[in-house]
């Protein structure tokens, strides 16, 4: 990948994200319409999104230590319509721009791109989304067998990042055979975002070495990994109490090495299995803008941090001196996000980060 920098001494860290690739149609409008009514609206945004897609972003950003320097090897696995000029002239130029390769994106000729068509009311910023999930739910990213193909063909990623919008037989299938240790060298970040309304199976998510989750996610996949039914009617409000009474679920039924619950304003839990665990404190910010990229941000520059870690030969167990360090860079280039509108473009390059 050109820009990227390694040492001689140590391997250049890799990334992979398989996720979901969207179009984002934003609507600004004083009101929704009803029922027949036609109304002039404010504004149309169009903009590159989907979870995978932003993570990716993301990871890329976080590993441009300058703006010449990527030190980091980032690859997007994922899927678009064939012949998408929003994919030509949008995705991939956003895609790449941020130090992300694209050679293992499918243009499917079986579904359109992905697209998200969001109504956002001014007055109250409320807001009504139709999304369309297109070739994230077809051809290869219905398949396992093609997707770890594509990640055998990328390299020798340390740290593979996966999210909730692709079809969930194919997060199960990938987080089973990734987490079953086949894969050398892979670990698993993995955001349930969001959680399958079937839920997310112990036999899945059990050694996954990284899950970062938000207080709503927490409760639905507690509840998941101990077979009881996704419910949207729990609390979705967690005190630094609660957190610390739930992440131990994770390590002692499915045996994640980390977990991270993200807190909003009020900062991040993080838990690992050898014991270490604290809580960072939320980063204050002059005005919040949008929220709509920060959990990927937060997610891109965790593992960005996590890939390096990996990269020089230590084990995901040792990370535990340097794992509070990493949620506070995560969570600083989170708050740096929300004060900027817009999902990918609001995310920060690592070298406007100090």
């Amino acid at each position: 990948m050109p820009g990227i920098k390694g040492q001689a001494a140590t391997p250049t860290p890799e990334i992979c994200i398989i996720g979901s690739l969207n179009i984002d149609f934003v609507t600004s409008t004083p009101r929704c319409p009803g029922p027949g009514e036609t109304l002039t609206a404010t504004s149309l945004t169009v903009t590159a999104g989907g979870k995978g897609g932003n993570q990716a972003v993301a990871c890329g950003r976080a590993s441009f230590i300058a703006k010449e320097t990527q030190d980091v090897a980032v690859g997007m696995i994922g899927a678009v319509g064939a012949d998408d000029v929003y994919y030509s002239t949008l995705l991939k130029p956003a895609l790449e721009a941020s130090g992300a390769n694209t050679a293992n994106i499918e243009e499917s000729s079986e579904a359109q791109t992905g697209s998200a068509s969001i109504i956002v009311e001014e007055d109250n910023g409320e807001n009504r989304i139709l999304v369309v999930p297109g070739a994230n739910h077809a051809g290869m990213m219905s398949d396992v067998a093609q997707i770890v193909s594509a990640v055998k063909n990328q390299g020798n990623p340390g740290v593979i990042v996966m999210q909730g919008e692709i079809p969930r037989k194919t997060t199960l299938g990938l987080l089973e055979y990734f987490n079953g240790g086949v894969c050398d060298r892979a670990h698993v970040v993995f955001n349930p975002a969001p959680v399958y309304p079937e839920g997310i199976s112990l036999a899945a998510v059990k050694g996954t070495s990284v899950l970062i989750m938000n207080e709503t996610e927490a409760v639905q996949m507690s509840r998941s990994i101990a077979g009881l039914p996704v419910s949207s009617s729990q609390p979705d409000k967690l005190d630094t109490l609660q957190t610390a009474e739930l992440a131990p679920r994770f390590h002692e039924m499915a045996k994640v090495q980390i977990v991270l619950i993200t807190l909003g304003s009020k900062g991040v839990y993080f838990s690992t299995r050898t014991g270490r665990s604290g809580n960072v404190r939320g980063v204050k910010v002059a005005k919040v803008l949008d929220t709509t990229a920060a959990g990927d941000t937060f997610v891109g520059y965790f593992s960005t941090d996590l890939a390096r870690f990996l990269a020089k030969g230590a084990t995901l167990e040792e990370f535990d001196a340097e794992i509070e360090a990493a949620v506070q860079k995560a969570n600083a280039a989170a708050a740096k996000c929300v004060q900027q509108r817009g999902a990918a473009q609001s995310i920060p390059f690592a070298y406007d980060m100090e």
